[in-house]
């Protein structure tokens, strides 16, 4: 079981980890938050200071077609934040 899915490249997040030294990772939904701080540490070779779970709902959406309604929706995932140690980054850019 994968715990880190991939990192979360948005204009917020990126803002908060160049602020505020946090990064934000797409997470498997059963993670908890101590398995998500030993997976960062091993992987990235960085100490985490806390860690931020977030579940995001699926969105819902209803199309009215030619041949009737047409229902679908996304994917729930689950996002962690993670606050790094003073001093320490990530470069996420180096292993694409």
């Amino acid at each position: 079981m994968s715990i880190l899915i991939k990192p979360i490249i948005t204009e917020k997040a990126t803002n908060d980890s160049e602020l505020n030294n946090r990064y934000t990772f797409q997470v498997n939904k059963k993670a908890n938050k101590v398995e998500i701080k030993k997976a960062v540490e091993a992987v990235y070779g960085v100490s985490v200071e806390k860690v931020r779970t977030i579940n995001v709902r699926p969105d819902r959406k209803t199309k009215f077609t030619k041949t009737g309604v047409q229902h679908g929706k996304t994917n729930a995932v689950k996002k962690a934040i993670v606050q790094l140690a003073e001093g320490e980054t990530i470069d996420l850019y180096a292993n694409m």
